[in-house]
């Protein structure tokens, strides 16, 4: 739709296009000949042309209007967001004069739909509520029972619109005005919206658009008494789409109901050899199988429900459903290449499915395979079988299951009608048509075709009527209308039915003859129609055409029109099924008559189609229509998206835009007397002031704005299209200048106001400053007086507390230096009687180690002496208990080897402690007397400044007294003597440091030097462990020698072994461990065995023993005596003497 030429003037409120939103409201503010510079509400500022701008009505009301026939601009954009509007606050239903235009919300809206609702609508008069489903159902109604005439109610809409849903609703609505009773049984309302099961599992399917999208048209005829009940109902089926069965793309769906079969319960899975759908070649080209929120097992069963109330048996039940299984297992015949020439057989794995198709058909399965490798033709001398090659198989496959699908459908649909009974006395009729949208794809086949043919019928109807309505109200008020031309689109129409020269005729003729490709047929569309101006031949395509509908060009792909036009039965296949022991599936294929079955006779889906539309027609123009539009707001089936491209192409499909087009053909805007004057008045404002009336007052303002063409009706103003931008660019052109006389005067007011304010607040801020200025300078002259007395105490106070605090500061030195010199002392007395007590303890300690280690020795080496004689008597007899008593031994040197090095380990951590605490000391008297030379540096420091402050007084005041000048002098020298003991404390708490250092350095030197002493003994130790365990093995070497020869003495003795073991000497194991006081080294601690026997009485010592070897193992670890060299060279020469 193109905008017309309309008075655009600054400060306009306008429409403009845009690519992404369809259109944008803005607000011109500059005009540069045919250009306007337009701000857009999104802030942008686009340059358009007059031409494509459309004026919008900035006095709209924000929610919307429920009839867009009430816009004042009754145009494209006006009418997009009129829909957006409403759409936004969930108000899906409105009108546009008696047609319902519903925008499908993708959501449950439960509360639109209840017996409340329905009661409110019940007899109400349209308009007088909010638009609605109901209130379309009502006015059929009424006027089917108070004028006596048959009703129709078109509903249309793309796939996804709730087109079905709308159905139902309507039915819903029209089963409560004209239902029966409930205790009259089941009744015919109940009946046909049960059938609505039935129809959608074998009818509907998923595509990309529409989840449960209807594959096929249909109107329902419910058919009433004179009483207004039910009392019967039909239900005629247009062009189901056949290829579905065979052909789905991802990610559509086959029909429904496939899947509901599948999801069945077990027992009929396993009664028709069924799986998953995964499974089936029909089934498995899309990869969608199952829907979100649809339970298919629940839908089968319902679907079973809706056959029992519709009166299908279950034995027709149980036969449906085997053919249904049966178009599955042919599904998944495959072919392959036999060896001869284009011939093909079943392949091994397909043998299965062909055996349980034939089951299911109950027919032959050898016939079954022929019909479909074979195909048979009948000359008048002979019948030639031909062989198919695999191909051309899979295609007479296909076929046969589009043929059986087909069949299937149309006595379902014979069976519900026969079911709900048709009354032959009915008197009027409501027919409800769900009939399919205007579709436009990327590829569009013969299915589209007919869709859109379909729709450019439906088209014209509604054209008619809405031309129809538009005259009703042009008569009504008495206005002129003769002139107005109507345009249809007859045009196309003639184009595609004109029984001579359209396209489904040129369709039929191809088909017709057994040569013709479709090709040839496309070629003979450009040559007859290369003239017509709706029918236009692409380029670089050779079987393409486009027809320009009412909704948009659409490019057709003729591929296969010549195959999907052709509507007979293979014979073969004629022939194989209605010989099926089935009673069922024989039924679907009925044996031609003779009539039918003459080869002249050519029937073509386009022409059944065509006679099956005009007879749909001739009802509709029987009936009195009502018409409601079913919109799609998004392709996302979201809810609260509302996308303004998707929804304009659907008002152009939906034909809403036609009818505004036809609509502003003649007098689109339409304004009642009072309401005009209350919007144009003000262009005349001398009417006011005169008793008019509404007429001449209406007059009067089109003849002083020199407007022609418009009508004056009875009630109402009649305006061209426009007349209305024009007036109201006339309006905004007097408001703007009355604006700017209004602005004027209040600016001229406000700024005179805000002048003398100004005045005043500025005399005002004079006076004030003035007298502020006054009391500041009163006010620095007292601060200045009072300074000069405030320095003078002030001065005075900082003297005398200088004197004070550096008095008293000297008093505390002296005391604090005095109490540090009294501890420290005290502290080095103590430290000295300590070290000596140590000392003395030490060299005790030192000589009784020393003298118990000597004896220890003596006495061990006794022992070993003692037990090598009696080693060789005793050897064989006291072996075993030799071995357990050395393992006790054994492990008690270990835990006293443990003991020693946890003593050992606790005095070098007592050791370490106080070089810690001796470092600490030295650290805290460096840090005292570091206080005490700060103390000193600022005790001189400030006896400088008094010195420099005394002279400086001595100059100022030049009268000072004999006695003043004494006192100094006597001060002077007591400071001087204070200092100078500070100065001799000073040195000699820096002499008692540096003797710490010097100490502290020999003490590490000390300290390195026993380290390694104590690594020279712990290598020594570790040699002696090697020793000894060299022993060992000679020993034990020794033992398995001698083991031999007494073992006849160990026999004798062995009675006499347990009076020895009580009796005899005891053999016990005196352990020497020599460890390191190294923590590292625990770990290697060795152990020293030294089995020997011991009399009784040296038993007693044992306890002494080891304790003086503890001692003895804590010398070694702690040498810290001048004399511990001694000891360790002691120590070596007594082992040594041992071995």
């Amino acid at each position: 739709m193109k905008a017309l030429p309309v008075n655009i003037e600054i400060g306009s409120h306008i429409w403009v296009g845009d690519p992404e939103l369809a259109w944008l409201d803005g607000v011109v503010f500059n005009i540069k000949g045919e250009d306007a510079e337009i701000q857009t509400s999104d802030g942008k500022t686009i340059v358009a042309n007059l031409s494509r701008v459309y004026p919008k009505d900035a006095e709209a009301p924000e929610g919307g209007v429920d009839d867009m026939t009430k816009l004042l601009y009754l145009h494209e954009p006006a009418v997009l967001h009129n829909l957006s509007t409403r759409h936004e606050i969930n108000e899906i239903y409105t009108y546009t004069g008696n047609i319902l235009i519903a925008v499908n919300p993708f959501q449950g809206l439960p509360h639109l739909y209840d017996a409340h609702m329905m009661e409110r609508y019940k007899g109400a008069q349209l308009g007088e509520l909010s638009p609605h489903v109901f209130a379309i159902a009502d006015v059929a109604y009424r006027a089917m029972v108070n004028e006596g005439k048959s009703n129709s109610i078109l509903v249309s809409g793309e796939s996804g619109a709730g087109k079905t849903e709308t159905t139902k609703m309507l039915m819903r609505y029209l089963a409560h005005l004209g239902g029966h009773n409930a205790s009259e049984g089941r009744t015919v309302e109940q009946q046909v919206l049960e059938s609505n099961p039935v129809l959608e599992a074998f009818g509907n399917a998923k595509t990309v658009r529409n989840n449960n999208s209807s594959r096929f048209g249909k109107f329902v005829e419910i058919q009433f008494n004179e009483h207004g009940r039910i009392s019967g109902a039909a239900i005629r089926t247009y062009l189901l789409e056949r290829s579905r069965v065979c052909q789905i793309s991802d990610p559509e769906r086959n029909y429904h109901c496939f899947y509901l079969l599948c999801a069945a319960p077990q027992e009929e899975i396993e009664k028709y050899k069924l799986g998953n759908p995964r499974s089936f070649h029909y089934l498995n080209q899309s990869s969608c199988y199952e829907l979100v929120g649809v339970n298919d097992a629940h839908d089968y069963l319902t679907t079973r429900k809706a056959m029992d109330i519709v009166g299908i048996s279950k034995e027709e039940q149980e036969a449906i459903f085997r053919v249904v299984a049966a178009i599955l297992h042919l599904g998944n015949i495959d072919f392959a290449k036999e060896e001869d020439i284009d011939s093909s057989v079943v392949k091994e794995e397909s043998k299965f499915h062909l055996q349980m198709t034939a089951e299911l058909l109950m027919c032959d399965p050898h016939s079954l395979e022929d019909a479909l490798r074979q195909r048979v033709m009948v000359t008048p001398e002979e019948i030639i079988r031909k062989s198919l090659d695999p191909h051309d198989a899979a295609v007479n496959r296909d076929g046969l299951a589009k043929t059986i699908y087909s069949r299937l459908f149309d006595w379902l649909v014979y069976k519900i009608n026969v079911s709900i009974g048709q009354d032959p006395n009915s008197k009027f009729l409501i027919g409800v048509l769900d009939i399919y949208g205007f579709e436009s794809f990327k590829t569009n086949s013969f299915e589209q075709f007919c869709i859109n043919f379909t729709n450019e019928k439906l088209q014209q109807h509604f054209n008619q009527h809405v031309f129809k309505m538009d005259q009703q109200e042009y008569i009504k008020e008495e206005i002129d209308w003769s002139y107005i031309e109507f345009v249809d689109n007859q045009d196309i129409l003639d184009l595609i039915e004109k029984k001579t020269g359209g396209i489904i005729a040129l369709l039929d003729e191809a088909c017709m003859f057994p040569k013709s490709t479709h090709e040839t047929f496309a070629q003979k569309l450009y040559q007859t129609f290369k003239d017509h101006k709706r029918f236009i031949k692409p380029k670089l395509t050779r079987a393409d055409f486009t027809i320009v509908h009412y909704a948009g060009e659409v490019q057709y792909q003729s591929d296969q029109f010549l195959d999907k036009n052709k509507d007979y039965v293979v014979p073969e296949h004629q022939d194989l099924l209605s010989a099926s022991k089935c009673s069922f599936v024989s039924g679907l294929f009925q044996p031609f008559s003779e009539e039918t079955a003459k080869p002249s006779k050519f029937s073509s889906i386009g022409s059944r189609f065509k006679l099956q539309l005009q007879q749909l027609m001739d009802t509709l123009n029987s009936t009195e229509p009502h018409y409601i539009r079913c919109i799609k707001p998004n392709n996302t089936l979201e809810p609260a998206i509302f996308d303004s491209m998707n929804v304009m192409q659907q008002l152009r499909s939906g034909g809403v835009l036609e009818a505004i087009r036809i609509k502003c053909s003649g007098y689109p805007t339409h304004m009642t007397f009072s309401q005009f004057l209350h919007r144009f008045g003000m262009l005349a404002p001398e009417i006011w002031r005169g008793n008019y009336e509404e007429r001449v007052a209406c007059k009067w303002i089109f003849e002083k704005m020199e407007l022609t063409g418009y009508q004056l009706g009875k009630t109402k103003v009649f305006l061209r299209t426009g007349q209305m931008a024009e007036l109201d660019a006339h309006r905004a052109r007097v408001l703007r200048n009355s604006v700017t006389v209004i602005q004027r005067h209040v600016k001229t007011r406000a700024t005179r106001k805000n002048y003398l304010l100004q005045r005043q607040a500025s005399i005002h801020i004079q006076s004030q400053w003035r007298g502020k200025h006054a009391r500041q300078l009163y006010k620095e002259m007292r601060q200045e007086a009072a300074a000069v007395k405030i320095q003078k105490n002030l001065r005075r106070q900082l003297a005398r507390r200088s004197y004070n605090g550096m008095r008293s500061s000297a008093v505390v030195l002296q005391t604090g230096i005095r109490a540090m010199a009294a501890r420290g002392e005290f502290r080095l007395r103590e430290q000295t009687k300590a070290a000596t007590a140590v000392q003395a303890h030490w060299r005790s300690h030192r000589a009784v180690s020393c003298y118990k280690n000597l004896k220890e020795a003596s006495v061990v080496s006794q022992s070993n002496l003692k037990e090598r004689i009696a080693e060789g008597e005793d050897m064989n007899l006291n072996m075993e208990g030799e071995i357990d008593s050395l393992e006790v031994k054994n492990y008690k040197l270990q835990k006293q080897v443990e003991e020693l090095t946890c003593h050992l380990q606790s005095e070098k951590q007592l050791r370490i402690e106080l070089e810690v605490e001796k470092g600490r000391e030295i650290k805290t008297l460096l840090h005292s007397l570091k206080n005490l030379q700060n103390q000193v540096d600022e005790t001189n420091a400030v006896l400088l400044k008094e010195r420099e402050d005394a002279h400086k007084e001595s100059g100022a005041h030049l009268i000072v007294t004999e006695a003043s000048t004494h006192d100094d002098d006597a001060k002077k020298g007591t400071c001087s003597e204070e200092v100078g003991n500070l100065k001799a404390l000073l040195r000699a708490e820096k002499q008692r440091a540096e003797n710490s250092e010097r100490k502290y350095a020999e003490a590490q030197g000390l300290s390195e030097k026993r380290r390694k002493k104590l690594k020279e003994t712990e290598r020594r130790v570790h040699r002696l462990q090697d020793s000894l365990n060299r022993l060992d093995l000679v020993w034990l070497r020794m033992l398995c020698s001698m083991s031999d020869q007494f073992a006849d003495l160990k026999m004798i003795l062995h009675t006499s072994s347990n009076s020895t073991s009580t009796s005899g000497t005891i053999a016990t194991d005196v352990r020497v461990d020599f460890a390191s006081d190294n923590s590292d080294a625990s770990s290697n601690d060795s152990d020293f065995s030294f089995p020997a026997p011991v009399l009784s009485s040296a038993s007693d010592d044992l306890s002494s023993q080891n304790n003086n070897f503890q001692l003895i193992v804590q010398d070694l670890s702690t040498t810290e005596i001048s004399g511990s060299e001694e000891w360790h060279g002691d120590k070596e020469g007594a082992f040594d003497d041992y071995f």
